[in-house]
């Protein structure tokens, strides 16, 4: 699923593309510029996004052995949420919850 089927699917829902359209941008807006402020966004259920720090580090080249120097850098992480799991592991299926 691509942005524009996830448009679709919400405006199914919401009977409104322009207003559906606006929503996923906003959602994906406001996610990127807290995670590239260094702060945590944690969607119960769904999982959490945060900014993660990679050293620098030597690597080697693999088609001649070369060692590389990679610069030190900082990158986006996805966790999914234990009902994110769950729902992957079933097939899409809802499962009975563990009491």
């Amino acid at each position: 699923m691509n942005k524009k089927e996830l448009v679709d699917a919400i405006a199914d829902k919401m009977g409104d593309k322009k207003t559906a359209t606006e929503a996923v941008n906003a959602v994906i807006e406001t996610i990127q510029s807290a995670v590239a402020t260094g702060d945590k966004v944690s969607l119960t259920g769904f999982g959490a996004f945060e900014m993660v720090h990679k050293p620098a580090r030597t690597a080697r080249n693999p088609s001649t052995g070369a060692e590389i120097h990679v610069a030190e850098s900082w990158g986006p992480k996805f966790r999914p949420g234990s009902d994110f799991k769950e729902l992957v592991n079933t097939g899409g299926k809802k499962s009975a919850k563990k009491k």
